[in-house]
């Protein structure tokens, strides 16, 4: 089991970020409003290094919000003083950053080498054009294919952030986006199913009967594929939805779209759904079966107040019950049935998108 990582999130609403996506209100996601500066940075990170056990556990200044490198160059290098300043003294021990990909060139990326940036993540969004400019955001698919390629020549980790769902979008065109993104090669991907957020112009879209969100159910279908897809070339997606917050959630600043504080369980969920239908219909399981799994795994597998379980009694009349195990595999009558998500993943991957994505 890997070790819980230590994120200490600084967060630049709008500064450096002069585009108004239609999708975006930096304020309403990150909850901050002020103009941060030096002093606050730094009362901030020691706040959060307070609160973090003393361990050997891995740490990091993220800077998150607005698009970090469009800031002043000035600001910008102050902030990465302040961060380098608590790596080089073994406090730390990465530096992260979020921005766009038409904020990346030779002179940023020398800057952010020689401040020991560690990850760049790129809000690509989409990897279609027309979706881009529906949105207002500013950049085409060249730019991320460009800003991608010269991280990656510089050295950094990649980060890409994609968001299925926005306005002109479709199902087909977002699997598009993931298979066209793995292309570069990221280390690392985030997957926010797009939400309106009050005070965007998504929301009059929205309320103007121009724009549909995906429904939660869409939301899950597609990131489901997605992560299945990321997952099949060996790139962990490390996020999926938006942060829930005082702000983000139903009863606050999201106005419609897939809000759900526990998404990624969900997608998870279902993936297991789909495996364990493939299942049942390749070995004809009916009326009981035991599926020995890790604890962990069980809750994920049963879903969300035992979705997956009703599902199935429901469908099939199959009752599912599980035992905590190493071994991972289906006990049906007298047969041990092998429980391998990775290779249905892979199995899955390679027969509806082909084998070589690249």
């Amino acid at each position: 089991m890997s070790k819980k990582e230590y994120i200490i999130p600084i967060f630049i609403p709008f500064l450096g970020c002069p585009h108004d996506c239609a999708f975006c209100n930096q304020v309403k996601i990150t909850n901050y409003k002020d103009n941060i500066n030096k002093e606050n940075t730094i009362r901030q990170i020691n706040q959060y290094l307070s609160y973090f056990p003393k361990n050997e556990n891995l740490k990091e200044i993220a800077f998150f919000g607005g698009s970090f490198t469009g800031l002043d160059e000035k600001v910008m290098i102050s902030y990465l003083e302040i961060a380098l300043n608590y790596k080089k003294k073994g406090i730390i021990d990465r530096i992260r950053l979020s921005t766009r990909p038409d904020y990346i060139n030779n002179s940023i990326l020398d800057i952010l080498k020689k401040y020991e940036v560690d990850v760049i993540e790129l809000g690509i969004q989409s990897l279609d054009n027309e979706i881009l400019n529906a949105n207002e955001r500013g950049h085409s698919k060249e730019d991320s294919i460009m800003a991608s390629k010269l991280i990656k020549d510089y050295g950094f980790k990649l980060g890409h952030q994609i968001m299925p769902g926005l306005y002109k979008d479709s199902f087909d065109k977002a699997i598009k986006t993931g298979l066209e993104s793995i292309k570069m090669n990221p280390d690392m991907v985030r997957i926010y199913p797009t939400l309106v957020i009050k005070d965007t112009k998504l929301e009059k879209l929205y309320k103007e009967g121009l724009y549909k969100p995906l429904s939660l159910d869409e939301a899950i279908e597609i990131s489901s594929r997605l992560y299945m897809i990321y997952s099949y070339k060996k790139i962990p997606v490390i996020r999926i939805g938006l942060q829930p917050t005082e702000n983000i959630n139903e009863k606050k600043d999201v106005v419609a779209g897939p809000f759900h504080p526990s998404i990624r369980q969900l997608v998870e969920t279902n993936i297991h759904k789909i495996y364990l239908e493939e299942l049942i219909k390749k070995y004809r399981l009916k009326d009981k079966i035991k599926i020995h799994i890790s604890n962990r795994e069980i809750s994920i597998i049963a879903g969300n107040k035992k979705a997956n379980k009703n599902y199935f009694y429901k469908k099939y009349g199959l009752i599912i019950n599980f035992e905590n195990d190493e071994n991972n595999f289906i006990e049906y009558e007298d047969k041990k049935i092998s429980y391998d998500i990775e290779n249905f993943m892979r199995e899955f991957v390679e027969k509806t998108y082909g084998g070589d994505l690249y």
